[in-house]
């Protein structure tokens, strides 16, 4: 079967036989058409969210696989979880066909090892979020990943770029990239890659929403442990609580450096009620800051 990834881009000449300005005009009309793909599975990207939202919920794992450039994708997106929203790293699993590179060579006859898929697969519980990415749909390691995880109980979200491919058959969630051929005929590192990594950004941030780690627009989840970030966190707890930068970084000492809890200690709770309040409201910082206005406005 011929898939629309490998196909060579339709008219005009080869990008090598073009000026270098008009060569990157090119590529990057390559790069904007992958991106307009992602507006298409949008509300298959929000559903994908609300399965990761609901593992991480229910105190189980984000599991994600793939190969290749899929790979690199999947890793950084998982990488970033934790810093960006508080997601546990022990949550958050992540398996590249041949591992994660650690130099520039990246095997390709990794991508059919289905016995290391089974092992990628090996830990999964049932209702674990499985995300696993192939550009084709069709890379053996990635397929049986989705295949021995979903056996396991776990939801598989699979996002390929080629329509009506096995990896999406398979998936619980399908979010299909239709992107089209390549400027560099079979080279999905270009806009099978972009598109990719649109829709992980949108797909992980959508849940970081839903778990309540974005309040006003900001990252209320952050974990602050550079100086940056630290800065960054005493300026959202300032914005929020009203208060000042000083009143601000003395609330994170005393919340352990947990902007939430930080901000409810500087509206005037004990860091235990404030604890407390965010289970009631299952994280989210809104309807905590709501109910203590509620109650001076009872007094």
């Amino acid at each position: 079967m011929l898939l629309p990834t490998t196909e060579k881009l339709p008219g005009g000449g080869a990008i090598d036989g073009l000026s270098p300005l008009n060569a990157a005009l090119v590529f990057l009309k390559g790069q904007q058409a992958a991106i307009t793909a992602v507006h298409a599975a949008a509300a298959d990207i929000d559903r994908g969210a609300d399965v990761m939202a609901a593992a991480i919920r229910s105190g189980l794992s984000l599991t994600y696989a793939a190969a290749g450039s899929s790979g690199l994708m999947a890793l950084a997106d998982a990488c970033e979880l934790s810093g960006t929203f508080g997601i546990s790293t022990d949550a958050v699993r992540i398996h590249m066909a041949g591992g994660v590179p650690v130099d520039g060579r990246m095997p390709g006859d990794t991508e059919d090892d289905v016995e290391a898929a089974k092992d990628a697969a090996r830990n999964v519980a049932s209702g674990d979020a499985i995300i696993v990415l192939s550009a084709s749909g069709t890379t053996p390691y990635t397929l049986e990943v989705a295949k021995f995880a979903k056996a396991k109980g776990g939801t598989i979200i699979a996002i390929a770029n080629n329509p009506a491919t096995a990896l999406l058959d398979i998936a619980d969630v399908s979010i299909c990239l239709e992107t089209p051929p390549e400027v560099v005929a079979g080279s999905t590192r270009l806009g099978a890659g972009t598109a990719q990594k649109a829709a992980l950004n949108l797909m992980s941030s959508l849940m970081g929403v839903k778990l309540g780690h974005v309040y006003q627009g900001m990252m209320v989840n952050v974990v602050a442990d550079n100086a940056k970030l630290l800065k960054r966190a005493a300026g959202i707890v300032s914005h929020i609580a009203n208060v000042t930068i000083q009143a601000a970084e003395a609330a994170l000492s005393i919340a352990g450096g947990n902007p939430k809890v930080a901000i409810l200690i500087a509206k005037g709770c004990t860091a235990s009620a404030a604890e407390n309040l965010l289970a009631v409201h299952d994280g989210h910082l809104g309807p905590c800051l709501q109910s203590l206005t509620s109650n001076l406005d009872d007094k």
